[in-house]
């Protein structure tokens, strides 16, 4: 199984002049490279593009000779994801959207579909994050819409799940978590579902200044992989589950070194250069 870390933000990259991780840093090459070639093409930090860069890792949860991946992903505007692209080919940076609607053509306005987006040249594309679910009605339902759509345009879905603070507190994490997991997954072949990475995002512990330990994140991400392993069998150990509760340069270590936690799901903490840094250092060491 491959060791996964996906960044990604609302608040676009850093100012001019700063880079994600020191330069001649190994670790940060990757990352260097990508924010510099962002800055070539422009403005282009504000709602839809997401930005993967891949550097191989030492470091490897689950152990697969050591062939880890580091995806770093940044949000940006729409309209500048075929430039993105263009300006991106060639480099071991991928392109990717934060959503993707589940209709090929119609009245869908200010929606952006698969076949868009494969046009564009983008491979990666999250679906249900959980802003999605509380700001714009996004429901299991439409998840699974969406993550059929992605499949169809062979685009690569990263599927969030998780439950809110009431939820949690209500002793209903499991229940919620594997509806979300069975309404997602409803119809999807066991062939196209090892195409999915899924990102475990605790609401309750984001921003709300409640924090799940290692051993609570574990426990949930092993309860995530029971409930695919009943779907859909062996495939459950090599499922990449990503932690995007809070992960920090603090934590990162002791949350990746579980044995069910593939990665994480990275928001606000990638957005200071400095702790980025140190929570990808701290992670593989």
């Amino acid at each position: 199984m491959s060791w996964k870390l996906f960044f990604h933000t609302m608040d676009g990259v850093p100012a001019s002049g700063d880079v994600l991780l020191p330069e001649g840093d190994l670790l940060g090459l990757g990352v260097v490279v990508g924010y510099q070639l962002l800055e070539a093409v422009g403005l282009l930090v504000v709602e839809l593009l997401v930005v993967v860069v891949q550097l191989p890792l030492h470091r490897v949860v689950g152990g697969d000779g050591g062939n880890g991946v580091f995806h770093d992903l940044h949000p940006a505007s729409g309209v500048g994801l075929a430039a993105a692209v263009e300006v991106l080919k060639g480099s071991n940076v991928k392109v990717g959207a934060q959503n993707i609607h589940w209709a090929d053509n119609g009245a869908f306005t200010g929606e952006i579909s698969g076949a868009m987006l494969k046009e564009m040249g983008v491979e990666y594309v999250i679906i249900g994050h959980s802003e999605r679910r509380q700001y714009f009605g996004e429901t299991d339902e439409t998840v699974n819409k969406r993550i059929q759509a992605a499949l169809k345009y062979e685009l690569k879905p990263i599927v969030c799940i998780g439950e809110t603070l009431e939820e949690r507190e209500g002793n209903k994490t499991e229940a919620v978590l594997e509806k979300q997991i069975k309404g997602a997954f409803a119809g999807i072949s066991a062939d196209d579902f090892k195409k999915i990475v899924i990102a475990y995002e605790p609401v309750w512990a984001i921003g709300t200044g409640k924090t799940a330990t290692p051993d609570m994140a574990e426990a949930t991400h092993a309860f995530i992989r029971k409930v695919i392993a009943g779907l859909y069998g062996a495939i459950a150990e090599d499922t990449v589950i990503q932690y995007g509760g809070s992960m920090k340069p603090e934590n990162s270590k002791e949350l990746v070194a579980q044995a069910d936690i593939d990665g994480g799901l990275i928001g606000g903490a990638a957005l200071k250069a400095d702790s980025f840094h140190d929570l990808v250092k701290n992670a593989i060491a």
